[in-house]
């Protein structure tokens, strides 16, 4: 029998490879990214509180992919793309759940308290 060897890489299998700066760069955002809402809701920028709510979610979901890039290294380059993948059908499962909830919440509301409306 003859013997059979085989040269791999292994790159995946180690890891992504993190310098510091990437981490000290997710640091610096992910505080810029907090400081920024807290200054708005303590200065009372705007006059409206719906223009702040809607400032502070995108800046959350600005914040959530700061976390996932700097810190959870997940792209599409990462386990294949199996992270990505599994990541967005977890999004549009919550999309799902929720979006069906508020619609039955309001659906419920209209139709078994039609005389409390007004």
């Amino acid at each position: 029998m003859s013997e059979h060897t085989h040269d791999h890489d292994h790159h995946e299998a180690e890891g992504p490879h993190v310098s510091l700066k990437e981490y000290v760069i997710g640091f610096v955002l992910a505080v810029i990214l907090t400081v920024i809402p807290f200054w708005l809701v303590m200065g009372n920028v705007f006059e409206s509180s719906t223009t702040t709510a809607l400032l502070i979610l995108s800046f959350m979901v600005v914040q959530i992919v700061v976390h996932m890039v700097f810190f959870l290294h997940m792209n599409f380059h990462s386990e294949g793309g199996w992270n990505m993948l599994a990541l967005i059908f977890t999004l549009v499962l919550v999309f799902i759940t929720l979006a069906g909830s508020l619609w039955v919440m309001i659906s419920l509301n209209n139709n078994m308290m039609p005389g409390m409306m007004g």
